[in-house]
């Protein structure tokens, strides 16, 4: 297992690496994988009331889980992030086992597009731009990965149909997936 560490508007010393590969190291045992790669990029924004961010990526077998923390001490944000990727491996790992066990995954067919359209404003506006590639999969392997994210939705191409689709958590609980119309 491979712990890369970066600092982003911040020197990262060596007791500080030392520590983030530890304990991300300690997290990462969950799943029993050595040739499993992290990184983690530890960040400060003077201009925040939390200033000290910590981030961890890693992605098992076509996933991504991904685990941003934010605190008053950096040393803090890097145990909370440790321990979030901890109950998100064991989260990926349960889901997983699940899936090989048979059993399926529930989703809501029925999305509301009455009050998605409700929440859209006309003084919104677009304040980040990230380019993703799209990887072709299943609505279980979606659901799984909305949940790895942490996201309120998730954009994938069926590896069925090959359309573009989108796996949203509900409010009331469930997921809704968009399919476009035939």
């Amino acid at each position: 297992m491979d712990v890369k560490v970066v600092g982003r508007k911040l020197t990262v010393t060596p007791t500080m690496n030392d520590y983030a590969v530890e304990k991300i190291g300690n997290a990462l045992k969950v799943l029993d994988i050595d040739t499993l790669d992290a990184e983690v990029v530890l960040r400060v924004e003077k201009a925040h009331v939390i200033p000290c961010i910590c981030e961890v990526t890693i992605r098992p077998k076509g996933h991504i889980v991904h685990v941003e923390e934010r605190d008053s001490d950096m040393y803090a944000a890097i145990d909370i992030a440790a321990a979030k990727l901890t109950r998100q491996l064991r989260k990926y790992k349960t889901r997983v086992i699940e899936k090989r066990d048979g059993e399926t995954i529930r989703t809501a067919a029925d999305p509301d597009f009455d009050a998605l359209m409700a929440e859209l404003s006309a003084d919104d506006e677009v304040v980040r731009v990230k380019e993703v590639e799209f990887t072709p999969m299943t609505e279980e392997q979606a659901c799984v990965q909305i949940d790895l994210l942490g996201h309120d939705f998730f954009v994938y191409t069926d590896r069925d149909t090959n359309e573009v689709n989108v796996l949203y958590r509900r409010e009331n609980g469930g997921y809704g997936l968009l399919k476009p119309r035939a």
